[in-house]
């Protein structure tokens, strides 16, 4: 494989942009034709090709009265930003809020473990991109988690040392923002995203911004991730791509990481792979990488072509944990441990996601209590709001600060939260106080409220 100072790729070789043309139409889709109410809407089976959509669209969660009525809210917002302007049933939703989906991406921290202690640059960046393209396994699943509540937090700990926070700073437009430490590593983010809904596919950009510093060698390193569509939200198995680029760049030293997300192409042909390479701030090639988001990663030394080192051989950096088999939300082992109070901390905040009565009522089954629990907690959320405007008051996190820094991304710009460092002396009072007295969890009353329910308007 072939690589020119610039850092683009041609050639063939690791399946680096060799099946790009080729796939440039991604996975084949058809029309919906012959349905009333839904011409024009888009079937894509990612393992089949174009004659394949009409028997695609007949499979899917949907009953045939929840998809007419969900398409006669949704087709309104065809072309528009849905991020934050409808409510989506329970239906589709797993047990898990976004501030517990940004913790999935702890679970291979053993990764930023051997980059904070490897001694050379490029092979850090090696395994700091592998821990980032990790979460992906587990962003391939289909059901939508919960939008967290303004002022709901998320802790974790008890995993490799790591303490995490994450914290709903801001409603309208939804923004999250989120810090882990350990004595390797610390991560910071600040996590937004905009949507452009299509009729039976949405497409997510991700306009957050993630930064990692490994604390041996102080290097801080920036993230853009590629964007992500989801298909067949509506009619056919609802299934996750991120065709596009990922680059992750060292800020103290102007190396960088520019891998390639391949789309779906007929019959599943370039799904999960991921290639690129590693390249010194001269953007002259030194190493390789290849895989599979969902099943592994490996990485090779080449030369200033791109090609592998003579003598040199692929080595695996990265393999997906085994699963659980038939999970009915497609959770890994460490998503059952983020929903777990097993990794809350003592004197749980009573903010906290896992305390939310319409996810715990999803994750025991009861799609009824779910339901109603989600609109009461919605309507809830409304009521501090008005309170909120009457008196004038503003939201401020807790965790968390605005800063002034303002973010580009490549489809936006974003507002940066920064971690205040509040959250550590709250955990050390508590660590240091001796004997703790501790309450059953589950008996604790979710309240992420700015207000008494005596306070709040009507």
């Amino acid at each position: 494989m072939a690589a020119n100072k610039d850092g683009n790729q041609s050639g063939s070789g690791g399946g680096f942009f060799s099946s790009i043309f080729s796939n440039i139409g991604s996975a084949m889709s058809k029309s919906v034709n012959g349905l009333l109410g839904y011409e024009g809407l888009e079937v894509v089976n990612p393992e089949g090709n174009n004659e394949d959509a009409g028997a695609e669209a007949q499979r899917g969660r949907w009953k045939q009265e929840d998809r007419d009525n969900y398409w006669k809210m949704m087709q309104k917002y065809i072309g528009a930003d849905i991020t934050s302007l409808v409510t989506l049933p329970v239906i589709i939703c797993e047990p898990m809020t976004n501030l517990q989906k940004m913790a999935e991406l702890m679970e291979y921290s053993y990764l930023l473990e051997l980059a904070d202690e490897c001694e050379d640059p490029h092979m850090r960046l090696v395994y700091s991109a592998t821990w980032f393209i990790s979460v992906y396994y587990a962003l391939q699943r289909t059901w939508k988690p919960f939008n967290p509540i303004l002022g709901e937090t998320y802790e974790f700990v008890n995993h490799a040392g790591i303490t995490f926070i994450a914290e709903q700073v801001c409603h309208h437009p939804p923004i999250g923002a989120a810090h882990a430490e350990n004595e390797h590593f610390k991560y910071d983010i600040t996590s937004k995203v905009k949507s452009k809904f299509l009729g039976n596919s949405v497409e997510v950009y991700p306009l957050g911004r993630s930064r990692l510093t490994l604390k041996k060698s102080g290097v801080v390193l920036d993230l853009v991730p590629p964007p992500t569509k989801v298909h067949n939200l509506i009619f056919g198995r609802t299934w996750i791509d991120s065709p596009g680029e990922m680059i992750l760049t060292n800020l103290t030293t102007g190396d960088k990481v520019l891998l390639y997300f391949q789309p779906c192409g007929w019959f599943g042909a370039g799904r999960y792979e991921v290639d690129g390479y590693v390249y010194n701030s001269e953007e002259e090639p030194k190493i390789l990488m290849t895989g599979k988001w969902n099943e592994s990663i490996s990485y090779q030394p080449c030369d200033m072509e791109g090609e592998p080192l003579p003598d040199s051989t692929l080595k695996e950096v990265w393999k997906a944990a085994e699963a659980p088999k038939n999970d009915k939300f497609q959770y890994t082992y460490f998503a059952h441990k983020i929903n777990s109070f097993d990794t809350a901390p003592k004197k749980l905040l009573s903010s906290d996601s896992r305390l939310r009565p319409d996810r715990y009522a999803l994750e025991k089954g009861d799609m009824s209590k779910a339901s109603s629990e989600k609109s009461r907690l919605e309507e809830r959320q409304r009521a501090d709001r008005r309170t909120r405007e009457a008196k004038g008051d503003e939201f401020k996190p807790k965790w968390f600060n605005l800063s002034n820094e303002i973010c580009p991304t490549p489809w936006g710009d974003l507002e940066v939260y920064e971690y205040n460092g509040k959250y550590h002396e709250h955990r050390t009072a508590i660590d240091s106080s001796g004997h703790v007295e501790e309450a059953d969890p589950k008996t604790i009353e979710f309240n992420p409220w700015q207000y008494d329910d005596s306070e709040v308007s009507a």
